[in-house]
């Protein structure tokens, strides 16, 4: 490649089948669950989850706020979705702060993670949560740009964000990241989503042993859902709640499902936890 050949790399979610919003999918995500009990286990914590306007996210950052942490929230654009997700957040009587950009864009995260620890102070644990996808049911499909975002959305951002809260993170802190059921059992039309999302699961092992973070006893883990009924899915795979989900269950999960898992590793409930991934799927075995 000579210096004037470059990647032209997609703008972020191009070509979805229907915008990532909530009021595009057939059947509402669920959030919360009025059956889940409080604790108290992230009082005063200050906390960041991407791609948190909706889904998956959404249910971790409102979890995080019931146990009392603050929450900035981050996601790509600033939408209704966004201003909705910051509202309920302050309805739970903690602080939010709302930011849109590309969580690819190394500027963004740095102006991000400064304006939350001048805001409110050291950062006790990030979420890496956003991501994107593009089916393909060929290899031949997937050109140069589109290989290109997906691993600067997926992975390229956990490892700047990773690497740019350090030095604001607060001792015993935690990094989740999100993974996905394809790192361990693969899926033939998200061939380069599947890949980004076993890089994960390979680099949260990793920075869970590095020297420096180890010193500050900051713990790196991950969690791999299964299939969760989000506004990615319809938005990107076109497929109905009834044809969707699989596993022991045999059905998809809802948002909220997932959230307490994310609660439990943020939390000194898994202290004796770090380089390991939670796999939420119903049901199915993946030995990983």
């Amino acid at each position: 490649m000579t210096d004037k050949e470059t990647i032209d790399s997609q703008s972020p979610k191009d070509d979805y089948v229907l915008s990532d919003k909530s009021k595009d999918a057939e059947r509402k995500p669920k959030i919360e669950s009025d059956q889940y009990k409080t604790a108290g286990k992230m009082n005063g914590f200050n906390t960041i989850v991407t791609g948190s306007d909706s889904g998956i996210g959404l249910a971790i950052a409102v979890a995080f706020a019931k146990e009392g942490a603050n929450v900035a929230l981050v996601d790509l654009e600033d939408n209704d979705d966004l201003q909705s997700a910051k509202t309920r957040i302050e309805e739970l009587g903690v602080n939010c702060l709302a930011f849109a950009g590309d969580v690819a864009d190394e500027t963004f995260t740095s102006l991000t993670l400064k304006t939350v620890y001048d805001a409110w102070g050291p950062i006790h644990t990030l979420v890496n949560n956003a991501a994107e996808q593009h089916p393909q049911d060929s290899i031949l499909e997937i050109d140069a740009a589109q290989l290109d975002r997906t691993f600067r959305t997926n992975i390229f951002s956990i490892i700047n964000w990773s690497r740019e809260i350090f030095p604001y993170m607060a001792d015993e802190g935690t990094i989740i990241n999100s993974s996905s059921i394809t790192a361990y059992k693969g899926s033939p039309s998200l061939l380069d989503y599947s890949a980004t999302k076993g890089a994960i699961v390979s680099f949260t092992r990793s920075l869970s042993q590095n020297s420096e973070f180890v010193q500050k006893k900051i713990r790196v883990n991950a969690v791999a859902p299964g299939p969760i009924w989000t506004p990615l899915i319809p938005a990107t795979l076109g497929i109905s709640y009834d044809d969707f989900g699989g596993g022991a269950l045999g059905r998809p999960g809802e948002a909220f499902e997932l959230a307490p898992a994310y609660v439990y590793l943020a939390s000194s409930d898994s202290s004796y936890v770090t380089g390991q991934t939670i796999h939420v799927n119903g049901g199915t075995i993946v030995n990983g």
